[in-house]
């Protein structure tokens, strides 16, 4: 185990450097806040390049400790330095993450897959990467302009579900393409004038394109998909948050796939489940 660097000054190089990955990341460096986050990684099998805490004893710097993990301990107000957040948790760490090659995520063998274009907020970004691995996607997009799945505020949003299921980065050119080679059906989501998504047909492979919070889907990637799909709603509301859709398409493709019944039983047995939706 290497000994514990005991650091009281807020412009040490470790501080620094959190507040440089939290203001522009340097692939494949990421910066995790939260305790919960930190051991997700390790759980996950991700490198730490190092810790820093602040005085109290965690369970979590034990195992980064014996995986030896450097840590460095600080005051709080050097965490408050170091972390992105209005209020620290008290311990941010530097951990090694790239996304995977679009390949993987369409090679699966019968994948169910969301694709962001141009979602701007990492948050939502964030939100649908665990959204998607709870409803039991087999990965997700980033494509286009949409925010860095590897950003501090999207990690913190997916809280760990980024290090369980696949993610990956590209144009939408690549998927499309991709997914025509083999034989993935492409579903565009529309605010109106699309086929319900519980008269769809979503239980074979799919890729669901969601689009920009404000703009939606461009015309042309509407137009190259196979479906497009619509919730159906209110007439007073016009739109959902994007995560909130990727929930409600994801959870009617599972249904398709398994049915209600059959999804219980999986979440109660995991030896039942389809190797395809396993974490």
């Amino acid at each position: 185990m290497p000994p514990v660097v005991v650091v009281s000054n807020r412009q040490h190089p470790i501080v620094k450097r959190c507040r440089a990955l939290a203001l522009a990341r340097e692939a494949p460096a990421v910066l995790l806040d939260g305790e919960h986050l930190v051991a997700d990684a390790l759980a996950a099998g991700v490198t730490l390049e190092a810790v820093l805490t602040d005085e109290r004893p965690r369970e979590v710097t034990s195992i980064a400790d014996a995986r030896g993990v450097p840590r460095y301990e600080g005051t709080r107000a050097v965490l408050a330095a170091a972390s992105p957040v209005r209020t620290t948790s008290g311990i941010v760490a530097i951990a090694r993450w790239t996304p995977a090659p679009l390949d993987i995520l369409l090679g699966s063998a019968s994948p169910l897959i969301v694709a962001l274009v141009d979602v701007q907020d990492p948050g939502n970004v964030g939100s649908v990467i665990r959204t998607s691995e709870a409803l039991g996607a087999s990965g997700v997009m980033a494509l286009g302009e949409t925010a860095d799945p590897g950003g501090w505020k999207a990690l913190r949003g997916a809280m760990g579900s980024t290090f369980r299921l696949p993610v990956a980065r590209g144009t939408v050119s690549e998927a499309l393409a991709g997914a025509r080679a083999r034989g993935c059906r492409v579903a565009a989501t529309v605010a109106t004038g699309g086929d319900g998504i519980d008269l769809a047909a979503l239980g074979g492979p799919l890729l669901l394109m969601l689009g920009n919070e404000g703009a939606g889907l461009d015309r042309d990637v509407i137009d190259a998909a196979d479906v497009r799909l619509s919730i159906p709603m209110a007439a007073t509301v016009n739109s959902l948050n994007v995560s909130v859709t990727a929930a409600l398409c994801l959870w009617e493709a599972r249904r398709q796939r398994f049915g209600a019944r059959g999804q219980r039983l999986k979440a109660q047995d995991p030896s039942t489940q389809d190797p395809g939706l396993q974490d």
